[in-house]
């Protein structure tokens, strides 16, 4: 959100006189009901995902070969039933949410930093710098996202550091071309000449007085990047090239399924974790949506 856009916002009267810019995003939020609901949904998502791994009295990795304590299906003992070796499924659906959560995390996290960077200072410099980091994204943007994805993790091996560096490497382009944009704009403003005219340093001038304006834009592509992330980690845990057995993530539980037999007769193996999966997408998508519309007043119209 620029100067120029908060000052038309507050000429249409949508900005309070007497909350700041980022109080009167909190203020259009909370009206947004269905944002609200998503909001709260994700954070008893992340509470029983933090909490019930550590209060449960069974391992992730604890198991028991003898026959009436494999394969059992949802009882009092074990809410969402056991697996073929007896593990606990309740225990290991949360914590494989800690898993895809925090990887999705780390994944728009780091390519977010990428991002910034590398687009603040094409947008700010312009020239061979600009030429260059454009060139790289789209190179990088021309590439089949999940073939090198699938690629790159066949050839490093699928361990959680490789799945987030792969992830946020592939990714980066879309937030650098964003941030870039804005910049381009902001920086032909009257404050930067001002900015200019006074002496203070680049550094200052981007990371002070132009990414602060993008702040807001950065915030909602994290928060529809945390959605697709989780999908595509998802997916390649189900292929076997994201997160390893026998650390659990949704994506590799739900590879049980391909199993006839699973799909048929054993639902608490994959339907539990599809709900999860499903319900952390929907509510990230429906929560970034309504940070957009709170953002940017004008867009909803």
């Amino acid at each position: 959100m620029t100067n120029s856009s908060i000052y038309e916002n507050k000429k249409a009267g949508n900005v309070s006189k007497d909350r700041s810019y980022w109080g009167d995003v909190v203020h259009r939020l909370r009206k947004n009901r269905m944002s609200m609901v998503s909001l709260v949904i994700l954070v008893i998502i992340i509470g029983l995902c933090v909490i019930i791994p550590a209060v449960s009295p069974y391992s992730i990795e604890g198991t028991n070969m003898e026959k009436q304590y494999r394969d059992q299906a949802p009882s009092s003992t074990h809410l969402l039933g056991t697996d073929k070796i007896g593990r606990d499924l309740f225990t290991r659906l949360f914590y494989a949410g800690r898993i895809s959560l925090g990887v999705a995390l780390a994944v728009v996290t780091l390519e977010c930093t990428i991002g910034i960077v590398l687009g603040s200072l094409a947008g700010f410099y312009g020239g061979i710098i600009d030429n260059i980091v454009m060139r790289v994204a789209d190179v990088f943007l021309s590439f089949p996202f999940m073939m090198i994805c699938i690629t790159i993790s066949s050839v490093l091996g699928n361990s959680i550091p490789t799945l987030i560096l792969v992830l946020a490497l592939l990714s980066w382009p879309s937030i650098a071309r964003i941030v870039r944009g804005q910049i381009l704009t902001l920086r032909e403003m009257e404050y930067m000449e001002a900015c200019e005219a006074l002496g203070i340093s680049d550094v200052k001038r981007i990371f002070k007085h132009l990414l602060p304006n993008v702040l807001a834009y950065v915030i909602v592509y994290a928060t529809l990047g945390m959605a697709s992330v989780i999908l595509t980690e998802t997916s390649l845990s189900f292929l076997g090239l994201g997160v390893s057995p026998p650390t659990p993530s949704w994506g590799n539980m739900i590879q049980e399924a391909r199993d006839i037999i699973v799909i048929k007769s054993k639902w608490w193996y994959w339907i539990p974790p599809g709900i999860s999966i499903f319900v952390s997408v929907m509510c990230f998508n429906i929560l970034g949506d309504g940070l957009r519309d709170a953002i940017d007043p004008k867009m909803k119209r």
